[in-house]
């Protein structure tokens, strides 16, 4: 069984800037907008980064969308909102996410594709879904062709990679790194461990812990933004770090060494 992170979902206030600056600053395409997250009163844009996809979502309109606006007001504005893994066989996964207390918030289907959306109140950190689409290979998760159901089915032609080739880890910031690191992998079924050489090793708040998918790692760190629990940071495989640097500056981007913020995300793109 191969358990992989598939996409990053982020929320918007607005969609269609934060999706400009996206596509502009990782040189990536929409390859999707998907009516059916029209039933959470959303809309959204889907990017292909490599075998991996950067999701937008937001409000169609102000009260349409009550679980996206609570979370924008908790956070305080645009942000990460989802974690989404994919894997070969869902059915292994309920009996198991029964026993650890984690209700279904919403089951979700659509042809190939079946998910399972986790009540964040059982999670903690950030709504985390765990997916299958038949036909998938794997289990190191790098065959750029797999079939991806909320992906659309032409999304293979908008790949680009010449900036950003894949995600290659999450990043969940909290008061108690170990304690939502610990949650996380019971329920994912991974060992977690100490990041003993990460930047937060000897830092204010404890240190950083990790849990290793086949493909990428979620890592657990202390609050860097004074915004609370929640997704924070994405991690990025770049082969262009200097000009997507020059284009998130050219647009008024934060940018530091090491990551731009777009979105009100960290994406992490090396020193």
């Amino acid at each position: 069984m191969f358990h992989r992170l598939r996409q990053i979902c982020l929320v918007a206030q607005d969609l269609d800037p934060v999706v400009a600056e996206l596509c502009d600053v990782f040189d990536v395409a929409v390859c999707h907008r998907d009516p059916e997250v029209g039933m959470f009163g959303l809309h959204n844009a889907l990017m292909p980064l490599g075998h991996g996809f950067l999701e937008v979502v937001a409000p169609l309109a102000p009260g349409k969308a009550v679980a996206a606006e609570r979370h924008l007001a908790r956070r305080g504005g645009d942000g990460g909102y989802m974690v989404i893994t994919d894997t070969d066989d869902l059915t292994r996964w309920e009996p198991h996410l029964a026993a650890t207390g984690v209700r279904i918030a919403a089951p979700l289907e659509m042809g190939a594709y079946r998910g399972l959306q986790l009540h964040p109140r059982d999670t903690g950190g950030a709504l985390l879904e765990i997916n299958t689409t038949r036909g998938n290979t794997g289990p190191d998760g790098t065959a750029i062709d797999d079939p991806y159901g909320p992906a659309g089915p032409d999304w293979r032609a908008h790949v680009r990679t010449g900036t950003v080739t894949g995600i290659t880890g999450a990043r969940l910031q909290t008061a108690d790194p170990e304690r939502l690191g610990r949650r996380w992998a019971e329920i994912l079924r991974r060992n977690l461990r100490s990041d003993s050489d990460g930047p937060d090793s000897d830092g204010p708040g404890g240190g950083s812990f990790v849990l290793d998918l086949d493909n990428a790692r979620i890592r657990f760190e202390p609050d860097r933004d004074g915004r609370g629990e929640g997704l924070g940071g994405v991690d990025l495989a770049v082969v262009d770090a200097d000009g997507l640097r020059r284009r998130a500056a050219a647009r008024g981007l934060p940018v530091a060494g090491d990551h731009v913020v777009i979105g009100g995300v960290r994406f992490h793109i090396g020193g």
